[in-house]
């Protein structure tokens, strides 16, 4: 039986720092797929050491991957950085959007800084050195991106 999203505030939530999204998902049974920490289901493959690109089973990816703290996942390393990593947006305008992260260990904030992307180009000004806390950060992004187009075009089609 997998986590009980319901009662989990959406800005507690966090990936596994191991998992690489590939694409998004839905075959996962998410109650509220928005409150996901990367804005949706994905699917992909594990980077912990040993487990380089095993695609892991579809509970696992609901359940652990894209949620982190998998703590009974069998490809968590002992040794590591980071168990979590959590996203937001930090600020956004016109021509930029600011996606601050945080990596936890034990519940605890480690590294964080801010990302940036570049609209006009659609480019990453200020990019992760860590590869894949750079494709989660693109991933929350474009679920980012899909809700706000989605919200400014349901504002557009109400009558004034």
């Amino acid at each position: 039986m997998g986590r009980d999203l319901s009662s989990i505030p959406g800005d507690n939530l966090m990936a596994c720092p191991f998992f690489m999204p590939t694409r998004k998902s839905d075959r996962g049974s998410w109650q509220h797929v928005r409150r996901l920490p990367l804005g949706a289901g994905w699917e992909g493959h594990c980077t912990a050491p040993g487990n380089e690109g095993v695609v892991p089973e579809l509970q696992q990816v609901v359940q652990g991957c894209n949620l982190g703290y998998a703590s009974e996942c069998p490809h968590l390393p002992a040794q590591r950085s980071w168990d979590a990593v959590r996203f937001c947006v930090a600020r956004a305008n016109p021509s930029a959007v600011f996606i601050s992260y945080v990596c936890e260990r034990s519940h605890l904030p480690g590294e964080h800084g801010t990302l940036e992307f570049r609209l006009a180009d659609r480019q990453w000004v200020k990019r992760h050195s860590d590869e894949r806390i750079q494709r989660m950060a693109q991933c929350y992004l474009d679920s980012w991106l899909v809700r706000t187009a989605q919200a400014s075009d349901a504002a557009c089609e109400r009558p004034l």
